[in-house]
């Protein structure tokens, strides 16, 4: 290969069906084109202005501090705990899976005394457990949980955990990084004081965005603190001060980005929220179907599995890796693998955003229909796409 082959981008367009990212719409890819302009250009600040009124609409919240930090999704929890703790403050956090993990791992960093309440991976946290730790602490700041675990495929319901957070006068911080724009998320109606996401789920934009919003109660908090927050970066008093009609320059905002972003949540205003939501389940439960009937096990806790990520159980015999690579390599699907405890355990199969399609509902019930039979792994031919087809035209 000569040196100018390899410095030519020359990437595949691939199907993709794992955890993220999802496939992005035509418009997003062409916003990305759209020629750069100063990060305080009067075009520029109306393109900001419109993103935030959107992002308010997709978090379902009025609250005056919404908008997209400049990093990904793992920037949007840095920020959530970064502002929101400091040393002598006590936070729970729900630890059901990798990212409540990470949020475990973020409050320590704070300096806050961190009480775990775990389940296992694939579970939910019980809000009576909750309840357990708030009755057993003197005071506590913040309770946390993960809405969609993206490691395990299970939804945590989030309105019980709410009110004892309320009732014990503690912040509620939700992690939305895999539902926004995917499964119901209501803010404001659910009581959640700071919520962050991620673009490249079900938003389909690419990573490099974490919408955030936080409330007058977690401002009050902030405003409050009697240290500086340790990040300067994710300072939101300072972060807010860009984002606002003021305009303080912070920092240079990835121009391009904000243009997919904008686009991304235009996409999904004129689709309807209702609608969308109610895509996704559609789709989701005529994967479920289809993974079953062909005679797999799903992993995540039933009446709380994610409709935009299914987890399913590798059969005993058939190589996780091998499995994967041919998707690629032979069909042009991606689908992910297990983390952590689950490694080599489940696939995870995303169908999100634009990705979320009754074609690749079926595309990739086929696809694995017929690889796992060569791996050893016998079901009736036509059975998945049968069961999937049937709730699809349901």
């Amino acid at each position: 290969m000569s040196d100018a082959s390899r410095l030519t981008l020359n990437p595949p367009s691939r199907i993709l069906l794992g955890p993220g990212p999802s496939n992005i719409h035509p418009r997003v890819q062409m916003a990305m084109l759209a020629p750069v302009v100063g990060h305080l250009d009067p075009y520029f600040v109306s393109v900001m202005e419109d993103t935030v009124a959107l992002l308010r609409r997709t978090f379902r919240t009025q609250n005056k501090l919404t908008f997209p930090v400049s990093g990904t999704g793992s920037a949007g929890m840095e920020a959530a705990f970064d502002n929101f703790l400091e040393p002598g403050d006590t936070a729970i956090i729900g630890v059901s899976g990798l990212f409540g993990e990470r949020m475990a791992e973020n409050a320590l960093r704070s300096g806050a005394k961190v009480v775990q309440v775990k389940a296992e991976w694939g579970n939910i946290i019980a809000p009576e457990a909750i309840e357990t730790v708030l009755k057993a602490e003197k005071k506590v700041k913040l309770v946390a949980v993960v809405h969609a675990e993206t490691s395990t495929g299970a939804l945590q319901p989030l309105q019980e955990i709410s009110r004892l957070a309320k009732q014990y006068g503690a912040l509620f911080l939700v992690d939305t990084v895999t539902s926004l724009a995917g499964h119901e998320v209501a803010v404001d109606e659910w009581g959640i004081d700071i919520c962050y996401s991620g673009t490249q789920k079900c938003i389909s934009c690419p990573p490099g965005l974490a919408p955030f919003t936080a409330n007058d109660q977690a401002l009050a908090a902030l405003a409050s603190r009697k240290n500086k927050v340790n990040s300067w970066y994710l300072d939101l008093s300072l972060l807010s001060g860009y984002w606002s009609e003021s305009r303080f320059y912070h920092h240079t905002a990835p121009i391009s980005m904000v243009y997919a972003l904008h686009e991304a949540l235009a996409l999904i205003d004129e689709e309807g929220m209702g609608a969308r939501v109610a895509r996704h389940k559609r789709h989701g439960a005529a994967l479920h179907a289809g993974l079953e009937a062909m005679g797999l096990k799903l992993h995540a806790q039933a009446g709380h599995r994610l409709n935009v990520l299914t987890t399913v159980q590798i059969p005993a015999g058939v190589d996780d890796a091998r499995l994967r690579k041919r998707l690629l390599t032979e069909y042009n699907i991606e689908i992910g693998g297990g983390l952590g405890p689950l490694k080599g355990k489940i696939w995870r199969i995303g169908l999100m955003g634009h990705s979320s399609t009754a074609e690749n509902v079926l595309l990739v019930l086929s696809r694995l229909e017929k690889l796992l039979s060569e791996e050893g792994f016998k079901a009736k031919a036509g059975d998945g796409v049968a069961a999937a087809l049937k709730v699809l035209n349901g």
